[in-house]
C-alpha cells in the first residue's frame, strides 16, 4: 500500500515540529494503528465477503444482507479514520513550512543589513521583524500564531477521534457475533448469515479501538500541557516586564564611581532619545549635540545621582 508510505513521510516531517507528547502520538499512530492495519487487518478481512454465507439461495439476498451487516468495511473505515485524524497534522505542517519560508527571507534580509555600518544597522534593525519562531538550530518554537495553529489542530483531532469512535459503535458495535439475522428485501423471510473468524476480527476491532482511545487521551493531555505551559510563560513575562523606577530607593542606590561614568550613562539616554526622534539620518548630529549639552548640564554636586535605567 504505497499510500501509507506517502502519509508516513509527511507525518515524519511533522515530528520535528511537535511537542514530546505529539511525538508519542505519532508513534502510536505509526506502530499501533498503521502497522497493524497493514499487516493483520488486511489479511483477516481479506475473505470477508466471500466467506459471508447465508442459508438461502434467493438471488441477491446474500449481497443485501452483507451490505446491511457491514455498510462499510472495517479496514476502509479505519483507513478513513487515520486519514481524517492525520489531516489536521498535515495542515499544521503546511503552516510551519510557510512560517519557515517567511523567516528564511527575514534572515537573508538581516544578513544584507549587517553589511551596513554599525550605527545605521543598530537603528535599521528595529524596522524589520526579528525571526521569533525559528531557533538557531533550525527547530521551531511553538508560540504566537504557531501555538494557536497547534491548539486548533489538536481540537480538530479530538473532535474527529470522538466522531469516528461513535460512528464505529453505531455502525456495527465493537464485537462481531457468529450469526447475523437478516430481514431485508429480496429475502423472502428471516435469513441466518454466518461470518468468518468473528473472534479474531473482534480482537482486532478492540485493539484498534484501544489505540484510538489512547490517541484521543494523548491529544487531550497535550492540549492541557500547552495550556499550562502558556500560563507559566505569561506569568514569567509579567515578572520580566515589571516597571522599575528610574531612580532606585535609597536602600538600593549605587553611586557612580566617577564623573565619566555618570556622563556616559546620560549620553546613552540622550542617544536613545535622539535615535527615536531623528532616525538613522540624524544619528551623527544628535550624538554630537547631545554629548555637549549633557556635559554642560552635569555638575560636580550630582555625583550621588542614582543609576538611570534605559
Amino acid at each position: 500500500m504505497g499510500e501509507w508510505d506517502v502519509l508516513g513521510r509527511l507525518l515524519d516531517k511533522v515530528q520535528s515540529h511537535s511537542t514530546v507528547i505529539g511525538k508519542v502520538w505519532l508513534t502510536v499512530l505509526f506502530v499501533f494503528r498503521i502497522l497493524v492495519l497493514r499487516t493483520a487487518a488486511d489479511r483477516v478481512w481479506g475473505d470477508e465477503q466471500s466467506d459471508f454465507v447465508c442459508n438461502t439461495r434467493q438471488p441477491g439476498c446474500e449481497n443485501v444482507c452483507y451490505d446491511l451487516a457491514f455498510p462499510i468495511s472495517h479496514v476502509r473505515f479505519w483507513f478513513l479514520q487515520i486519514l481524517a485524524v492525520a489531516t489536521p497534522k498535515l495542515l499544521y505542517l503546511g503552516h510551519v513550512l510557510h512560517v519557515i519560508h517567511i523567516e528564511k527571507k527575514v534572515k537573508e534580509r538581516m544578513k544584507k543589513q549587517a553589511m551596513l555600518d554599525d550605527q545605521a544597522s543598530l537603528f535599521l534593525r528595529r524596522t524589520y521583524k526579528v525571526p521569533k519562531y525559528t531557533k538557531s538550530n533550525g527547530k521551531i518554537s511553538i508560540r504566537g500564531r504557531l501555538l494557536r495553529s497547534y491548539v486548533l489542530h489538536l481540537v480538530a483531532k479530538i473532535i474527529l477521534e470522538v466522531l469516528f469512535i461513535l460512528g464505529q459503535f453505531f455502525l456495527y458495535g465493537f464485537t462481531l457475533q457468529t450469526r447475523y439475522v437478516c430481514t431485508r428485501f429480496p429475502c423472502p423471510h428471516k435469513v441466518d448469515c454466518f461470518l468468518s473468524r468473528p473472534t479474531e476480527k473482534s480482537v482486532i476491532i478492540w485493539f484498534m479501538l484501544v489505540a484510538a482511545i489512547l490517541s484521543l487521551l494523548l491529544s487531550v493531555v497535550e492540549l492541557l500541557y500547552l495550556f499550562v505551559k502558556a500560563v507559566k510563560e505569561c506569568m514569567a513575562r509579567r515578572q520580566d516586564y515589571t516597571v522599575t523606577p528610574v531612580t532606585p530607593p535609597l536602600s538600593g542606590r549605587k553611586a557612580f564611581k566617577s564623573r565619566d561614568e555618570m556622563i556616559q550613562n546620560c549620553v546613552n539616554l540622550e542617544l536613545e532619545l535622539q535615535g527615536r526622534k531623528l532616525g538613522v539620518n540624524g544619528v551623527t548630529g544628535g550624538v554630537t549635540g547631545g554629548v555637549g549639552e549633557v556635559a554642560k548640564n552635569v555638575s560636580p554636586e550630582d555625583n550621588n545621582m542614582g543609576e538611570v535605567h534605559i
